[in-house]
């Protein structure tokens, strides 16, 4: 272990003498001004050209693209570091640590565009190796960390604690820092230590093997498109919301890579631009961390200021609303005619075991006792009361 730090403080220590040697050696500009692009003053270095240069767009609107990405990151992270003692769940107390630690990955991946816009050299080319995968695996250890905790909040509404979670991502983000590690030392130190040569630039590496030293990153991003699935098909609303975020970030992400990856390996070379190569890397990691700022950092925040964050089970509020609605209708039912009353009735009595005789008041006079015009005329006004069938069969006295 104390060799390879030794090697690792010595390839730092040559490249850097190798960049100031190469900066002290550029041969002097000529005073006359159409050495310069349109847009860059006299005292603005060669390698600096793409900032300001006029004829080259893509330059300057991707890096004003990319400081309106910073200068939101750092305005969502001082919000979100006022709001976050506000916070008094626990349950959402578990995500604060995290979701710093995504914002200071999205920051990196902004600041990391300008790293390819400008020129390489020995220095830029480290940087660039180094913290390309190093930031997405940040980013991305975070969504699986999150996701994982989502899993046992979804089924029980309680999972593992912050300083846990915030251990898996530091451990799932460290090991893509110690695969780019021993990559720098075994594709320049060793070589530089070993070799009486020339200086090998670290920018002499091919496409292929910059895409295949992200392999753990692509991994990190299946797992935290496919590990919060489950999430989505839970009992608690909150933690689904929270679920649907990391799986539409995911997304949108998983279709950046594949697109870069594709243009980076071969649609360069077939469209026969092979410059192009620096400007599809800083596109993107400029879109990859914007969708990172929309659909996860702004999402975080709302549902940190989302008022009436309870726990409630969807079969739960199912049920609720069936035993308003019964309510509803049992106090439309009552309103209805003497009809629609005797029709209940019939059915009532052929639900119920020992109903009730609706002619259980009926005073005893039979309709075939012959009787005088004057018992008639009595027996006419002898008042019958008919019970009225209710809908509560609760009240029967059987």
């Amino acid at each position: 272990m104390a060799y390879t730090h030794y090697l690792l403080i010595l390839c730092l220590a040559s490249y850097l003498k190798e960049g100031f040697t190469e900066n002290s050696t550029l041969p002097p500009y000529s005073p006359n001004t159409s050495a310069w692009p349109a847009g860059c003053g006299q005292d603005v270095q060669s390698i600096y050209f793409a900032l300001c240069d006029l004829t080259a767009v893509w330059g300057i609107v991707l890096e004003a693209i990319t400081s309106l990405g910073i200068i939101c990151t750092i305005i969502l992270g001082i919000i979100f570091f006022s709001l976050a003692p506000s916070v008094s769940q626990d349950a959402r107390k578990g995500t604060l640590a995290l979701n710093f630690l995504f914002i200071f990955g999205t920051l990196g991946l902004f600041s990391l565009v300008f790293a390819f816009i400008i020129a390489p050299n020995s220095n830029v080319c480290i940087v660039r190796r180094f913290l390309f995968g190093v930031l997405f695996a940040q980013c991305f250890a975070c969504l699986v960390a999150h996701s994982v905790r989502l899993n046992y909040l979804a089924l029980q509404n309680r999972g593992p604690g912050g300083c846990l979670v915030f251990l898996l991502a530091i451990g799932l983000f460290l090991v893509e820092a110690v695969i780019n590690v021993e990559w720098l030392l075994i594709t320049n130190v060793r070589q530089t230590v070993h070799d009486t040569g020339p200086f090998i630039s670290p920018c002499n590496i091919t496409n292929q093997d910059f895409v295949t030293a992200l392999v753990y990153v692509m991994f990190l991003i299946v797992a935290s498109l496919v590990i919060p699935c489950p999430v989505l098909c839970g009992h608690y609303l909150q933690w689904k919301r929270h679920g649907r975020h990391i799986v539409l970030t995911t997304f949108f992400s998983l279709l950046i890579w594949v697109a870069w990856i594709v243009m980076y390996l071969y649609g360069n070379e077939k469209l026969g631009h092979s410059s192009w190569d620096d400007p599809v890397l800083a596109i993107a990691l400029a879109s990859n961390a914007w969708v990172f700022v929309l659909f996860y950092i702004i999402p975080q925040l709302m549902e940190m200021t989302r008022s009436g964050y309870k726990y409630e089970d969807d079969t739960f509020n199912i049920l609720k609303r069936h035993s308003d609605t019964t309510q509803s209708i049992v106090m439309e039912n009552r309103a209805f005619s003497m009809d629609n009353q005797d029709a209940e009735m019939v059915n009532s009595r052929h639900e119920q075991d020992k109903p009730v005789s609706p002619y259980s008041n009926y005073p005893g006079l039979y309709p075939t006792l012959h009787l005088s015009p004057a018992d008639m005329e009595t027996v006419s006004h002898i008042p019958v009361h008919l019970p009225r069938i209710s809908m509560e069969p609760w009240r029967y006295h059987l």
